[in-house]
């Protein structure tokens, strides 16, 4: 009985001793204030709140407070989006709209070619008034396209108005890879080459589009990253090593002091070019344009852009959503950051805004657009 006894007191004392243990311990290390914030709504709140949207905003802020223009939360309801822009593809049926000032649709401004929308009869220049059973006049353009994505194989009604005719069409919608690049030869041997991105397949469709106008007779060279938001440094090195000389192409350090340099071998594009920039062409962009105007091959022409220096890693938070985090910094082949500076172009040209407006939707002909015509005249 006293063996016993003892056993259950040394039992009764570890379990004391671990109680104390465990109090002091969360003495030590009392609940965070987002932690005791969130369990005064959950206890206390008169209303009812959506935790959920509650922690997307804290993360949100979060990422905000650190004053980094480029660092972002992505929710777990937005990653899918995130990804289909990265990968340069997205589930839906092949147009691009452009709202109308008077609120009377959205222009439709572009066709995928072999797109589901081609196939289904629509046309560029068809003015898109309903999806489904909704008429989205006077809806915003995230709304609409909303409204026309979906399942994989599902169908969706368009109405449109062409030639003053209203039109209904059924369309399916399928998996459908963007364009990143597009080229046309232009007079006199010059080659345009617009380049929407440097994200998935950059650099396999911009070399495509300036070989097969080589084919056709090209001789010179305008490559237009206006509107241009970055993407990938891979598709970027790439490109440029296609692009440029035996050299450095691109310099990159990480939060943790480790740089990395990568460079060119002796291979390059030997014939005259011009880059196209604007306020909108940001990090990956910025540095294609910065490297061709210091290894001297290009003229930059347009206007100055912001000045991107840091790139991000995107970092899975466990739940679906994620954070693109600035972890690091980018400097041109001549160790140049351009962070808040940007590149200056050589030829500057600025434009008013409807002139923007329609670069940026791609609605301008090369003939009308000033800031090609002026690199015609710099090649020229």
């Amino acid at each position: 009985m006293k063996k016993k006894f003892l056993l259950f007191g040394s039992y009764v004392l570890v379990a004391m001793l671990a109680t104390v243990i465990t109090l002091a311990m969360v003495g030590m290390n009392p609940p965070s204030k987002l932690d005791r914030l969130e369990g005064l709504i959950e206890d206390c709140f008169i209303g009812e709140a959506d935790g959920q949207a509650m922690e997307d905003a804290a993360a949100a802020a979060m990422v905000k407070a650190t004053g980094d223009r480029w660092s972002y939360y992505i929710s777990a309801k937005d990653a899918d989006a995130h990804r289909e822009q990265e990968e340069n593809a997205y589930v839906g049926v092949g147009i691009t709209i452009q709202p109308q000032e008077d609120d009377s649709g959205f222009l439709i401004v572009l066709v995928t070619d072999g797109g589901p929308a081609q196939e289904a009869g629509i046309e560029v220049n068809d003015l898109l008034i309903g999806v489904e059973d909704q008429d989205v006049r006077g809806m915003t353009t995230d709304e609409v396209g909303a409204l026309v994505k979906g399942e994989e194989g599902t169908k969706v009604t368009l109405t449109v108005m062409r030639r003053g005719e209203h039109m209904t069409l059924s369309v399916e919608r399928r998996r459908i890879e963007q364009p990143v690049a597009r080229g046309e030869l232009l007079d006199e041997g010059i080659g345009l080459v617009r380049i929407e991105n440097f994200d998935a397949r950059c650099s396999e469709e911009t070399i495509a589009a300036i070989e097969k106008l080589r084919a056709e007779g090209m001789r010179k060279l305008i490559l237009d990253v206006r509107n241009n938001p970055g993407g990938f440094a891979d598709e970027l090195v790439e490109l440029l090593d296609y692009l440029l000389p035996e050299g450095d192409l691109f310099r990159s350090v990480s939060y943790d002091g480790k740089e990395q340099v990568d460079t060119s071998d002796a291979s390059f594009l030997d014939m005259p070019m011009a880059v196209l920039v604007n306020g909108s062409s940001y990090s990956a962009a910025e540095f294609f344009a910065a490297a061709l105007q210091e290894y001297e091959v290009a003229v930059v022409v347009g206007e100055p852009t912001v000045g991107k220096g840091y790139y991000q890693q995107t970092i899975q938070l466990g739940d679906g959503s994620a954070v693109a985090l600035s972890t690091g910094k980018y400097f041109t082949p001549k160790g140049n950051s351009l962070t808040d500076k940007g590149i200056t172009p050589t030829i500057r040209v600025d434009v008013d805004d409807e002139t923007a407006s329609a670069i940026y939707y791609g609605t301008i002909k090369p003939a009308d657009d000033p800031q090609i015509q002026a690199a015609v005249k710099a090649l020229k």
